[in-house]
């Protein structure tokens, strides 16, 4: 069942994948900034690497497609589609279907707890959720083969024992976001793609594609997102703009960005700062706040500089593991350095 998923996902990829690959070079501002970027790509180590976009203040300084990949074509995400479903979060309290972080989520889910539930399921709240910290076993890494092969994915994520407690180390696992997406299907009573077309619609060139699906029908929250490099920037421009769209709409709360990028615990597995599905770290010598997906799926955004970066790569490998995502920091420090000295 999950190959078959897999295979209709990455169809329907496919499909989007079929745009037409314009726009495979344009530079403009930042004298050096384009060449800058086909240097780095021209690298053996950066082969994985399919897509640069750069943008200041809302305007793209420069846009890369390497290796007969576009901009326009789209990618799977992986995890940076966990900010996109905190983005969610925050405009679901907004509208007030939700309370705020320290929720608890037992009483939405009610229906999924094991018969006998531990006592501690009562205590994980929708904060917990966002960083990371429920304490539940994590289903991510060795154990995402056998929550995604479950006939229930919400239910078998909450059977899970407790290795920590509620609000202790973090333990990323993207089960925590598929529970989010379940209580967003539940409060907002639709899919969380038809919320999120909705809610996130105002934004120009924002769209999701291809989703995956659990046997429930809930869209997997935090995994197998379809979107192309140029709307993930757009999403990207959003919480660079404080939660309005270009035109000065307000989609996502104001506060919800400061809460999203505020540190809650620290990652296990990089040492970055962790927010609500967002990571903090400083790079070329300024404060940055990224989306990370598997292989090296990147959404910069460094507020000193109003600068918003995305990269997109193969996924050819865990890009912590084998030193390439360092080597995207790398060239957003590169990036960084072009643009003060601009």
């Amino acid at each position: 069942m999950v190959r078959a998923l897999s295979l209709l996902f990455f169809f329907f990829l496919s499909l989007a994948a079929a745009a037409p690959a314009a726009a495979q070079s344009t530079a403009r501002a930042v004298t050096g900034l384009g060449p800058r970027l086909d240097r780095a790509a021209s690298d053996p180590a950066m082969r994985p690497l399919k897509t640069v976009i750069v943008a200041r203040g809302g305007r793209v300084l420069a846009e890369r497609g390497f290796r007969g990949h576009s901009p326009a074509e789209s990618a799977n995400i992986k995890s940076a589609s966990k900010a996109i479903v905190s983005a969610l979060v925050g405009i679901a309290i907004g509208k007030g279907l939700l309370e705020g972080p320290d929720q608890k989520i037992a009483p939405i889910l009610k229906a999924d707890l094991p018969e006998t539930p531990d006592p501690r399921l009562n205590d994980i709240t929708i904060g917990n959720l966002l960083s990371m910290q429920t304490g539940l076993d994590r289903m991510s890494g060795p154990n995402y083969g056998r929550w995604v092969s479950s006939r229930n994915w919400v239910r078998f994520a909450l059977s899970q024992p407790f290795v920590d407690r509620p609000g202790g180390e973090m333990l990323y696992s993207t089960a925590s976001t598929h529970l989010l997406s379940a209580i967003l299907t539940r409060v907002g009573r639709r899919s969380t793609l038809a919320l999120a077309r909705d809610w996130l619609g105002p934004v120009e060139g924002f769209r999701i594609g291809a989703w995956e699906q659990d046997p429930q029908g809930i869209y997997l929250g935090g995994n197998q997102m379809a979107m192309s490099a140029r709307s993930l920037l757009a999403f990207g421009e959003l919480y660079r703009n404080g939660g309005k769209t270009a035109e000065g709409r307000q989609v996502v709360p104001g506060d919800w960005i400061s809460q999203s990028w505020q540190h809650q615990t620290n990652s296990r597995f990089s040492g970055d700062e962790y927010g609500y599905g967002w990571f903090t770290r400083q790079i070329g010598g300024e404060q940055v706040h990224f989306a990370w997906g598997y292989g090296g799926q990147m959404l910069y955004i460094v507020p000193s500089l109003d600068l918003t970066v995305v990269m997109t790569s193969e996924e050819s490998g865990p890009s912590a593991r084998n030193g390439y995502r360092d080597l995207l920091h790398g060239l957003l420090a590169d990036i960084i350095g072009a643009v003060r000295a601009a």
